[in-house]
């Protein structure tokens, strides 16, 4: 899959088969448009391509800080990777970007910047500055500029049942299950390791203290759950604790990762960690010795859950 971070990067010749969207998550529903895409392309011996864009537009137009995203740029092109695409263009999205006009969104970029000749694309998409275009105006460009638009018919958006907000909100709320469901894949946490206070490694549990640079990324409801990462080439299971230590009367929140089975120094290293399942909301204890208590509990619970699901 080759990558390019501004539209006009983009320098393949052929024609192409293009969808376009934020597409974050990567979800059930993202997978079955990339597929009927990839699939499309290759039928017709066009170049298949993903347009998405970043910051997220509602970051921009809405100014809403509080949009937290399911993966981080770096995370969403990884899954991507897997979908069989030809090309992914990851455009600025800037105020600028957002007031081309339709006309000039569809004939400079998509039919002569992309080499647009096939577009999938939802029922209710729409472009243009203000949004006022819409799929019915798609495919009039569609005949003035010799491309075919496919449309995703309602009734098949509608019958995924899912979306990213679905995701994010079981995501907020704990619901870690029906999130990894509609995500056909573990929700991942990715960071670098930094030195934390040494609290788990006093109690006999060592953790990895994970710092993730970007604000935007969306860190799920505190708890404890069961964990797996690959380190060079060996996967790694563990417990991950999201909170506050509340025992210790911290406030900052930290996400701390204890790998069973596994001692090797991972300070500065980054790592990419799965959550596989939620065991239990984070909890106060009275004292040192009911927390350790708890931990080795949890300890037994992810074992028993690995045990049972070996290629988690």
């Amino acid at each position: 899959m080759n990558i390019y971070h501004n539209i006009k990067d983009f320098n393949c010749k052929d024609k192409t088969a293009i969808t376009i969207g934020t597409f974050d998550g990567v979800h059930v529903g993202h997978r079955k448009i990339l597929k009927r895409l990839v699939n499309s392309a290759k039928k017709e011996g066009l170049q298949s391509v993903l347009l998405t864009f970043f910051p997220h537009p509602r970051m921009v137009l809405q100014h809403n800080a509080e949009l937290k995203l399911i993966n981080t740029l770096d995370e969403k092109i990884s899954i991507l990777k897997e979908t069989g695409l030809d090309h992914l263009i990851i455009h600025p999205f800037t105020l600028e970007f957002s007031r081309l006009s339709a006309q000039s969104y569809v004939e400079d970029i998509l039919v002569k910047q992309l080499n647009a000749k096939h577009i999938i694309i939802g029922y209710d998409h729409r472009f243009g500055r203000n949004r006022t275009a819409d799929i019915n105006d798609l495919k009039a460009f569609g005949k003035d500029f010799e491309f075919t638009v496919e449309e995703i018919s309602k009734q098949d958006i509608e019958k995924v049942a899912v979306s990213s907000t679905k995701i994010r909100t079981a995501l907020t709320e704990g619901d870690l299950e029906r999130a990894n469901k509609y995500l056909t894949q573990p929700f991942m946490l990715s960071g670098k390791v930094v030195r934390g206070k040494g609290i788990g490694k006093n109690l006999g549990f060592a953790t990895a203290n994970l710092k993730i640079q970007e604000n935007y990324k969306l860190i799920p409801k505190s708890g404890v759950y069961v964990v797996k990462t690959i380190i060079g080439e060996q996967i790694v299971y563990g417990m991950m604790n999201i909170g506050t230590n509340p025992t210790f009367n911290e406030a900052k929140q930290s996400i701390e990762a204890h790998f069973f089975d596994f001692n090797q120094d991972l300070y500065g290293q980054n790592l990419t960690i799965m959550l596989l399942k939620r065991l239990r909301s984070e909890e106060k204890f009275n004292d040192v010795r009911d927390l350790i208590s708890a931990m080795q509990n949890d300890q037994v619970m992810a074992l028993d859950y690995i045990s049972k699901f070996p290629d988690a």
